[in-house]
């Protein structure tokens, strides 16, 4: 068993939920915490009589976020080792053991998944889309003295004390710099490990819009300048 809390955070992923969750037990986590942001399209029914040891599960009233949902599944975790897991099925939980290493290993307090650095298998997307979030890893790598090369990935694992030691507060996307900028400037030692990668195009589900990087760029500037 791998001493992880593995957080879900869910919006209508009626297709691709009950897939992931095989994935996600298959690497023997301790704990599975599903954070339901009032899904309305059957998600929420397959919860409500899924049952499988070590899973806890989460609903909100309203839609929130997934800021909110992470900041929902954190609260809950009991683990020493935090590791975030989109519901869809773009990233692979048998990238687990290399995400966890350098946590194990004493060398680091954060791991990012990067879809850009390493050999694993990428799907080839959109140019606007790769141009948006380079930009955006720019802007949060000046504010965070950091050289990452993605930080709107998907894989987050953090060790239990680092991301404890910050208050989040974004309830969007916008949680992706906010917590790359916080613990960037607290000194935590990042490490950065290439995964694999299967994007979804807006008409296979991805729920990111353009105005989720406008918003991304607001929060850069509100948590670097006035944080």
């Amino acid at each position: 068993m791998l001493n992880v809390s593995v957080i879900i955070p869910v919006y209508n992923e009626e297709r691709t939920l009950p897939l992931i969750l095989e994935k996600v037990l298959a690497q023997k986590p301790v704990e599975i915490i599903i954070v339901d942001d009032c899904s309305n399209d059957g998600t929420e029914k397959f919860l409500a009589g899924y049952k499988s040891p070590g899973v806890k599960m989460f609903r909100h009233s309203t839609n929130l976020g997934k800021g909110a949902a992470i900041r929902t599944g954190l609260a809950a975790a009991t683990q020493p080792i935090l590791l975030i897991q989109d519901a869809d099925l773009e990233y692979q939980p048998g990238d687990y053991p290399h995400l966890l290493k350098p946590i194990l290993d004493g060398q680091a307090d954060v791991v990012y998944g990067s879809r850009f650095v390493g050999s694993a298998p990428h799907r080839v997307m959109f140019f606007g889309h790769y141009l948006a979030n380079k930009f955006l890893t720019f802007l949060t790598d000046i504010f965070s003295n950091l050289n990452l090369t993605d930080i709107e990935t998907g894989y987050k694992v953090f060790r239990r004390e680092a991301i404890q030691s910050i208050q989040l507060v974004e309830n969007d996307f916008g949680f992706e710099p906010e917590v790359t900028i916080k613990l960037g400037r607290k000194g935590f030692r990042f490490y950065e490990i290439g995964i694999a990668y299967h994007g979804r195009t807006e008409a296979e589900g991805k729920k990111i819009r353009w105005t989720d990087g406008l918003r991304a760029l607001w929060v850069i500037f509100k948590h670097g300048l006035f944080s």
